[in-house]
């Protein structure tokens, strides 16, 4: 069932034109976008992961019908599709192998199930790094020639543009920067997807700030959040620290410094330049006090871990494109694909 429709824009599309598909645990956002970037139409759906993937292709395909016929435009000028899904994955032979969002999805072939439905070639992605292809392309990384995204969320994703290319990586693991080790301690904090000790993930996603907000009640802290014990949520932690709550900003600043030792080994390993930082838990974000506090102590705890001349050459900033960033970059990498495929 349709959650959302855009409205559409197309008198001034520039052509080609490229589908865009974000599939998640419970919505898939699907956008029909021109070769600028810009959407000309979209729409989010349920995922209904229980019905299965076949279902979802082909719901992705009726809306894609539904585009067409809401703009009037050719399907003949919609050159392919770019289709991002969570992981693990198998980019090169299109296969979901065991996506922990979609259980029942595992080792399916989505993108060429995708592909049958739409009579488009697809071009298959991790979610995270559509989202970063998106960011690179139209959002935070525009002017930049490299960057990397982290998404944080329940979890903390990302991906990797150098030179302008996507790196996948030889397993389709590249930018899983949940899974740096950030801390090496023999009882080091658990990482609740894949159980890893010490994960970025079990110190700077949004399940972490919930289980440490949790901790620090139960020992005993004095907080607004006490009355959210068994529920509370980072949002809830965002908007204490709004009212100035101690625990609250204390539990900011922590995540923050975490994430920072993540960012400060991605840049001395890959040394991008542009560090975009986005997802649900970005407590507010640019435009929000807290969210500037919170990429203030990113960029502090960088500042004290790195080289001053490597502190002065890395920029890190939010994401702009939002919750879009996926199909948008999902569209993009299919733009792109389509082009190294013609020899543009």
């Amino acid at each position: 069932m349709t959650r959302s429709a855009g409205k559409p824009t197309h008198l001034d599309a520039k052509l080609p034109l490229y589908l865009g598909v974000d599939v998640g645990g419970t919505g898939i956002k699907i956008g029909l976008v021109d070769d600028q970037g810009q959407t000309l139409d979209h729409e989010a759906i349920e995922t209904r992961e229980t019905d299965g993937p076949v279902a979802a292709m082909r719901q992705v395909a009726d809306v894609y019908r539904r585009f067409l016929a809401r703009t009037g435009l050719d399907s003949r000028d919609v050159l392919a599709c770019g289709l991002g899904a969570p992981g693990p994955m198998d980019v090169e032979t299109g296969l979901l192998v065991a996506p922990p969002q979609l259980p029942s999805w595992s080792d399916f072939p989505l993108r060429d199930c995708l592909a049958e439905c739409l009579g488009l070639p697809v071009a298959f992605l991790n979610d995270a790094n559509a989202a970063a292809f998106g960011e690179h392309w139209l959002g935070g990384g525009q002017a930049a020639r490299s960057m990397v995204l982290l998404t944080l969320g329940t979890g903390v994703g990302g991906g990797i543009l150098a030179d302008g290319r996507l790196v996948h990586g030889t397993n389709s693991f590249g930018g899983e920067f949940g899974h740096l080790i950030v801390n090496p301690a023999a009882d080091a904090r658990l990482c609740a997807w894949g159980g890893g000790r010490g994960q970025l993930e079990a110190y700077a996603s949004a399940a972490a700030v919930t289980l440490r907000t949790r901790q620090r009640l139960q020992d005993g802290a004095v907080s607004a959040l006490r009355r959210l014990t068994e529920t509370v949520t980072p949002l809830d932690v965002y908007h204490a620290a709004q009212d100035g709550d101690g625990l609250a900003l204390e539990l900011i600043d922590e995540a923050a410094d975490w994430l920072s030792i993540g960012v400060t080994t991605i840049v001395h390993v890959l040394d991008p330049g542009v560090v975009v930082i986005g997802g649900a838990m970005t407590f507010g974000g640019e435009g929000c006090p807290i969210g500037q506090r919170f990429l203030k102590g990113v960029t502090q705890g960088f500042r004290e871990r790195t080289f001053e001349n490597v502190f002065a050459g890395t920029h890190i900033g939010f994401a702009r494109l939002g919750a879009d960033a996926g199909y948008l970059g999902a569209a993009g990498y299919a733009r792109q694909q389509s082009r190294t495929a013609a020899g543009a």
